[in-house]
């Protein structure tokens, strides 16, 4: 093993408590409060900060990278992680409209 992937599995793994952590304290906030929005806020947030280290963790990778299928796949994994992001930055916008009276939701004025 190379002393950069002894680097990469701490930031891995800080990446994926992060996500688990978010994901039970949505948990926590939706079993106290009954608040499914703020829950799934939690869960996002979480989650983009988690997808944001495992990022990094696969770009500190790419150094490795000698043959096109490792290409290959580290772009795949990539965009995935991208797409996920920017659908859950997205849904927290939403979320966050949702959270105050008076505003948009689902790209809708409120009723009156």
């Amino acid at each position: 093993m190379l002393p950069l992937d002894a680097g990469i599995a701490p930031i891995e793994f800080a990446g994926a408590f992060l996500i688990v952590g978010h994901c039970i304290a949505g948990l926590v906030e939706l079993a106290r409060s009954r608040d499914l929005a703020a829950a799934r806020l939690l869960v996002i947030q979480g989650s983009l900060w988690g997808l944001s280290l495992k990022t990094a963790a696969s770009l500190l990778k790419t150094i490795e990278l000698h043959n096109w299928e490792q290409i290959a796949a580290f772009t795949a994994i990539f965009a995935l992680r991208t797409l996920v992001k920017r659908v859950m930055t997205w849904e927290a916008t939403l979320l966050k409209g949702q959270s105050h009276p008076g505003t948009m939701r689902h790209g809708k004025p409120p009723a009156s």
